[in-house]
């Protein structure tokens, strides 16, 4: 049965919902990776990360309003690049989140494991399987109401950080001093591993912006885009602004670099811990469960969208594009939860920090060809526009822009190449946007 996506989200939902696949266990578990690997420097990789996101968003923003789109940068691609191309970007989109999905619920095995240590991580991570399962099975409307409130905590608690991190960089408490440079400049400086390490990790660093091109996913299902988008664009920026860099900026303010890394946990509560906020710390542990519960929930919705939308384009088998009586893609989301599961049983035979960091990487590489390919996609859209008052919605300093976006993500997947540590995804990345388009080539020839 084939029903058109149930329009159930509002502008409320779209906004959060957007933040919600951007801010999850990768932003609060990856940071200390990164700031461990460039020093103090790392803020200046997330500036560069968010405008390179807010320059994405805009192109897909003037797309998504168009009234010949199909609401979905997968048709987008097939519209104004090729049908062979959108089916490389769209399968891979797909296994990229699929893939990374199980490590956000491994994710919250493992942190949930420090509270209780007698229960075993993989029970905790299946338990949040079956959360984020029974929310996507169910109507969008409460898909986007259990994403609001789970982006809302994640507000709070990087609000309630940067709050606690300036009374202590300014000495408010008894115990500290006004810390001035005393973190950004000295020890070592600031880049104390040299300047071309920020590029060498900016894969790593895109991939915790990933999840916000999840709001073009979501204009099919929104009430009135051409109305509501825009300003969407412009708050999740603020949010972007506000909930990256702002917190960002601070732990680099108050923490020592040599002290980040990925296997402490997150940066933030080692922050915290370093000043003596043990209670602060733990709870901040506790709620990055619900940052990785929100980023996986918004992951499936991205991922069940993705199949829904090849389905539609015939680059997938058209009963995935069969949709339920109150409008949610019936088996697009069983075959993703399906296959979900698969890989988080798997994961029960590895080590799991091993596992999150390569999965980290390869979600970063893949997310980072999907923006590529909307950039594309705008620049050839704007190359049929016939005039310019035809396109509701335009990117401020169009081309240069787009060709920024587009041309600094293909240098990131290049550097990868000299990174041992994260040549894997290439490797694995390649292969799974290739293969698709090698398959379909095969199959329309036939």
């Amino acid at each position: 049965m084939r029903i058109a996506l149930q329009r159930g989200l509002s502008s409320r939902h779209v906004g959060l919902i957007a933040l919600g696949g951007v801010i999850g266990s990768s932003y609060f578990l990856g940071t200390g990776y990164i700031l461990g690997q460039i020093g103090p420097a790392a803020f200046l990789a997330y500036i560069l990360g968010g405008i390179i996101s807010y320059w994405v968003l805009a192109c897909l923003t003037e797309l998504a309003i168009d009234a010949k789109s199909q609401g979905s940068f997968i048709g987008y691609a097939r519209d104004f690049i090729s049908p062979t191309f959108s089916i490389g970007v769209g399968w891979s989109y797909w296994a990229s989140w699929v893939v990374y999905i199980p490590s956000e619920c491994l994710a919250t095995g493992i942190i949930l494991h420090h509270f209780f240590q007698s229960v075993p991580e993989h029970l905790f991570s299946i338990l949040c399987g079956g959360v984020i399962t029974l929310i996507n099975l169910s109507k969008v409307k409460l898909f986007g109401e259990a994403e609001f409130w789970f982006s809302l905590v994640k507000i709070v608690l990087l609000i309630g950080f940067s709050v606690l991190a300036f009374l202590i960089f300014i000495g408010a408490f008894p115990t500290e001093h006004f810390l001035g440079t005393e973190y950004l400049l000295k020890n070592g400086g600031f880049f104390p591993n040299g300047f071309i390490l920020l590029f060498f990790n900016m894969v790593v660093l895109l991939s915790n912006f990933q999840g916000s091109e999840i709001i073009g996913m979501t204009a099919a299902e929104l009430e009135n885009p051409r109305k509501h988008i825009p300003p969407i664009l412009k708050k999740v920026l603020f949010r972007i602004v506000g909930l990256y860099l702002i917190p960002t900026f601070l732990l680099v303010l108050i923490f020592p670099w040599q002290k980040a890394d990925i296997s402490s946990g997150s940066v933030f509560a080692s922050a915290l811990e370093f000043y003596g906020f043990l209670t602060a710390a733990h709870i901040f542990n506790f709620l990055i469960v619900v940052g990785a519960i929100s980023c996986a929930n918004s992951g499936i919705y991205a991922t069940v969208r993705c199949l829904y939308a090849l389905a539609q384009q015939n680059l997938a088998p058209r009963k995935l594009a069969a949709t339920t009586a109150s409008g949610v893609p019936l088996y697009a989301t069983l075959v993703t939860l399906g296959t979900m599961w698969i890989i988080l049983f798997c994961t029960f035979f590895f080590p799991a920090n091993k596992i999150y960091t390569n999965l980290l990487a390869l979600s970063g590489f893949t997310g980072t060809i999907c923006w590529i390919s909307i950039c594309w996609s705008q620049l050839q859209f704007r190359k049929r526009a016939q005039t310019r008052k035809i396109i509701p919605y335009g990117i401020s300093w169009f081309p240069i822009s787009t060709h920024l976006a587009i041309w600094i993500q293909v240098l990131c997947l290049l550097v990868i190449l000299i990174s041992p540590e994260l040549r894997v995804s290439f490797y694995f990345g390649v292969p799974v946007f290739l293969l698709p388009m090698l398959c379909y080539k095969l199959y329309t020839r036939r």
